[in-house]
């Protein structure tokens, strides 16, 4: 079992920057692959980014490369969403998630736990 606690959300204009955090508690953090995913209102659970658990490989939805940088620090047990030039279309509530299989990375389905989410808003 883990548990993800997001942190960072709020309230940004257009063109602006956040940084999310997730900080996990539980079984070993680096045996986890970590991803990044948001929902908005009326919306499905979207795919945002992935880091893997053994080489840190990334994955990004195209709508966010250039803009979002995914990154973990094991040794502190956290994974932080660097978001900037940030649109109101990135307006969502964003979720941590952790996959424990070697595949499926930006399938939500196929993530085994999930934080609380953090409310992100971008004003125009």
């Amino acid at each position: 079992q883990v548990q993800l606690v997001e942190s960072g959300g709020g309230l940004v204009q257009a063109g602006g920057s956040l940084k999310l955090s997730c900080a996990a508690s539980g079984r070993t953090f680096s045996s986890y692959n970590m991803g990044w995913f948001r929902q908005a209102p009326g919306k499905e659970r979207e795919f945002v980014a992935a880091m893997s658990r053994i080489i840190g490989r990334t994955y990004y939805v195209d709508s966010v490369k250039g803009r979002f940088t995914i990154s973990r620090d094991n040794s502190k047990r956290t994974v932080d969403l660097q978001m900037n030039s940030l649109n109101p279309e990135d307006t969502a509530v964003y979720y941590c998630a952790a996959n424990t299989r070697s595949f499926g990375l930006q399938t939500p389905d196929l993530y085994d736990y999930w934080g609380q989410g953090t409310q992100v808003t971008v004003s125009s």
